[in-house]
């Protein structure tokens, strides 16, 4: 069993760039990254090209005075000079800061003044403009840069045209203790803050999550993995970032998430990270599609219902040889092909986070071969906290990651300690004592609790738990989750902070509504039209008695208000990454909730 001493020995004097260099010394020739250029042909490059372009840009950006300590501004989407340019800071002992692309002028003034930028780096001229708009309010700022475009202190192209510096020579200078990112918070709780997290931690935490993994790094290189998240996510950042940078994965740029589908089916990962409202997604794709032929639907239904207690046996090793040939003969029959016709065929590793998935959606998947687990983690614990990739329990965010330790507070509290925990807010000491105590844990917010192997299970944010009038304390995320699974429906918000009782916004399913709205032969012209359809809200409001079936009297949602436009992320009410703004929701649908309580 590895121990946080292991982790904290193999982690000593390492650093990202260090780190880097060895995974290129056996790696130099394999693909590093692909990406498709503006005219949709597939372009790639080695590790070592990679690694020459990152001296080359390191090299201009030393040269335009981007020193050891200074803060690098990135607004980029997943594409590939990201990488070079957050890399190629982090070797001249800079630290390089993604934020959000849909961030607003007032988010850009608020994230560059916070973080005491030096210098910004944006993607086209739409983000230039951003900066421009803001800059005579941020005079530390001494240039911005821009990759495809003009009007900016320089361009991509010139950082790339300089000559390399030596990485070796300039890995040699930068210390284990040195800030690798700050990771600004989503902001669902207040304004946003800096995580200050340093190369310790990302080296230490990266070592921690190839052991959750299960496998060599000689294993893991050349694992095909695709980026599609904002680099500003500590998921995304960990993910497709950092550990390629250690272990060597092929990464596949995706500028565009809403594209995922299809570079799923071209690229085919191995390793795949989702928020949850991505396998949500597919999972209506996947079962709208089937509603189309009612027989087949219903033998793939009957298919999966015979298969998963046998997955569930397989899963924890149980299974005895007749059940896995049965499970064997379901899969060639029609697993096989489902997992074939959505790009998800050779998937050995599927993985949820960052917000809570409903465990019927997780099941699903996992029993038509897709290896879905859920983990469990905060940008102030960079990222993994608990996960099992292997035996997994739906429902459950795995154990603890080898080398942290993970407890419960006295109120419940999750509380976590190891070398993957955040150095505290950029300048916020009041705020990190708040949630870093004398003993080094770190208070995540969240209520868990733990089964008897030591698998832990998110109960809910302390600071979302909805108190109704009568003084009862509910889970909003497990009514969400129940709500969720109703076919028509897509994403739900629970209702009920010092009301009398429970209700819900909820909005139909883009995929699965259309297609039953066609086979049940309604016409509509909008989803909202859709919404409004007497039909639409009866089916709904009939299923809502069963949804809520596991839950008692004072905890069902008693009534719901069904909605059309879908909610999207990075906006007043989704996080990037698809958490529930509450505030903004309540903001937005003010009427609406009123009305329910009319």
């Amino acid at each position: 069993m590895t121990t946080a001493a292991d982790l904290d020995a193999f982690a000593e004097g390492k650093t990202i760039p260090l780190a880097f260099l060895d995974m290129l010394a056996s790696n130099k020739e394999r693909v590093g990254f692909r990406w498709k250029d503006q005219d949709e042909t597939w372009a790639e490059v080695t590790w070592g090209e990679f690694a020459d372009h990152v001296a080359r840009v390191a090299a201009g950006l030393s040269a335009r005075g981007l020193r050891r300590g200074d803060r690098l501004l990135l607004m980029l989407r997943n594409v590939y000079e990201f990488h070079v340019l957050d890399t190629a800071a982090l070797f001249l002992g800079a630290t390089p800061v993604s934020i959000y692309n849909s961030s607003p002028v007032e988010q850009v003034r608020y994230l560059a003044t916070d973080a005491e930028a030096g210098m910004a780096i944006v993607e086209t001229e739409a983000f230039l403009r951003l900066f421009q708009a803001a800059r005579d309010d941020l005079p530390a700022l001494r240039g911005v840069g821009v990759v495809r475009g003009e009007g900016a202190d320089f361009g991509y192209a010139d950082l790339l045209s300089s000559d390399p510096l030596d990485l070796h020579e300039l890995a040699r200078s930068v210390e284990p203790d040195d800030l690798a990112t700050l990771i600004y918070t989503s902001g669902t709780t207040g304004p946003s803050k800096g995580v200050m997290i340093d190369h310790r931690n990302v080296v230490w935490t990266a070592e921690s999550l190839r052991l959750s993994f299960g496998w060599d790094t000689s294993r893991m290189a050349g694992m095909r993995v695709i980026s599609y998240l904002p680099m500003a996510h500590i998921a995304e950042r960990v993910v497709s970032h950092y550990q390629a940078l250690i272990v060597g994965y092929e990464i596949t740029c995706c500028p565009d998430p809403t594209q995922i589908a299809a570079y799923a089916g071209h690229v085919r990962p191995q390793i795949m990270f989702g928020v949850p409202r991505v396998w949500e997604k597919i999972y209506a794709g996947v079962n709208a599609a089937l509603a189309a032929d009612p027989d087949k639907q219903r033998a793939v239904d009957d298919g999966i219902a015979a298969a998963r207690p046998l997955q569930e046996k397989i899963t924890m090793g149980t299974a005895t040889q007749e059940e896995i040939d049965t499970y064997q003969f379901l899969d060639d029959v029609a697993f096989r092909l489902i997992r074939e016709l959505i790009g998800l065929d050779q998937l050995e590793s599927a993985i949820t986070g960052a917000a809570p998935i409903p465990t019927e959606i997780l099941t699903w998947f996992r029993t038509i071969g897709v290896p879905l687990s859920e983990i469990y983690g905060l940008s102030e614990t960079t990222g993994p906290m608990t996960w099992e990739r292997v035996k997994v329990k739906p429902g459950s965010v795995g154990v603890a990651c080898p080398g942290v330790e993970v407890a419960l507070a006295d109120d419940g509290e999750v509380i976590c300690r190891g070398g993957n925990v955040f150095r505290g807010y950029l300048n916020r000491p009041d705020l990190t004592a708040g949630v870093l105590d004398a003993d080094g844990w770190f208070h995540s917010g969240d209520i868990g609790e733990f089964d008897q192997d030591g698998y832990l299970t998110i109960i809910d944010r302390k600071k979302e738990l909805i108190i109704t009038a009568g003084g009862k304390n509910l889970s909003p995320a497990n009514l969400e989750a129940r709500l969720k699974m109703m076919p028509l429906v897509g994403q739900a918000c629970a209702i009920g902070d010092g009301r009398p009782f429970v209700s819900a916004l909820v909005v139909l399913d883009p995929d699965a509504a259309p297609a039953w709205a066609a086979a049940n032969d309604i016409a509509f012209s909008s989803l909202t039209e859709l919404a409004e359809d007497p039909r639409v809200v009866a089916t709904i409001e009939a299923e809502l008695a069963d949804a809520m079936a596991e839950f008692n009297n004072a905890e069902k949602v008693k009534k719901v208000k069904v909605l059309g436009d879908e909610w999207l992320p990075d906006t007043d009410l989704l996080t990037p990454t698809s958490k529930l703004k509450r505030r903004g929701i309540h903001a937005r649908f003010a009427p609406e909730i009123d009305a329910l309580y009319a």
